[in-house]
């Protein structure tokens, strides 16, 4: 059983600390957690919210008190297995063209290799959905290779367009909005990954494995092209089976 804690996280919700760091095996114990209450359907629970090292339990508390939400949790911790099973799988495409990439080449000699390296080196990993969030269906994918690890960029940039896949730390997400951001930009995708109708939808989900697909500028374009008018399908390639990222 993994070590944990039961924190109050106001009136109506309870947090489940499993560490204090970004760590693969802290995000399956989270997963799993979160998992085995799907599973048992309690009814008082509202949303379970998967983060880095936490689960997040929303309650309604005239249903469920937080000290039998507490003895749940207790009780299913016993015997509960961390495992890298379950979550889909995703080839996505990306450019890493330099005019939608404009932080690729400072990062590729920052880091000593050529842009070509980077974009091998980036898309050559089986990326982790830790969690969503700061956007709207924006994930948080690990974990970078060590070489492609840099802190944020020291001038953050007030606006960036939807669809930039960027690096920092030990991360990489894809911003599904345009926003301000302060991570280096090495990429585009033409592929929403939140949509609004005909119902709030994120494309990704916490447990998701991620594999980036180089595309050139102009099959980018005309994916994205595809996207604006609706017509791009974008479905995951099967259940993930556990192989090594």
């Amino acid at each position: 059983m993994p070590e944990y804690k039961v924190l109050p996280a106001g009136d109506t919700g309870l947090l489940v600390e499993f560490g204090d760091q970004v760590d693969r095996r802290l995000s399956n114990w989270v997963l799993a957690l979160a998992a085995r209450l799907d599973e048992l359907q309690l009814d008082g629970i509202v949303e379970t919210v998967p983060t880095f090292r936490s689960l997040m339990i929303y309650y309604e508390p005239l249903v469920l008190s937080a000290a039998s939400l507490t003895r749940h949790i207790g009780a299913l911790m016993e015997g509960l297995r961390g495992c890298d099973e379950g979550g889909r799988s995703w080839q996505l495409p990306v450019c890493y063209d330099s005019r939608v990439a404009p932080d690729l080449g400072d990062v590729a000699a920052r880091i000593g290799l050529s842009p070509a390296q980077l974009i091998d080196r980036h898309s050559a990993v089986t990326y982790h959905v830790y969690m969503l969030g700061f956007l709207p269906g924006q994930a948080y994918l690990g974990d970078l290779p060590s070489e492609l690890v840099l802190p944020r960029r020291e001038t953050p940039r007030p606006k960036i367009p939807a669809g930039s896949l960027a690096i920092a730390t030990g991360l990489t997400s894809i911003f599904p909005l345009e926003t301000p951001c302060g991570w280096h930009l090495i990429g585009r995708s033409p592929v929403p990954f939140w949509q609004q109708r005909p119902a709030p939808c994120a494309l990704l989900a916490p447990g998701d494995k991620v594999v980036f697909r180089p595309v050139s500028l102009r099959e980018y374009e005309g994916l994205a092209a595809q996207a604006a008018e609706g017509s791009l399908k974008v479905m995951p390639s099967e259940r993930w089976l556990g192989a090594a990222a």
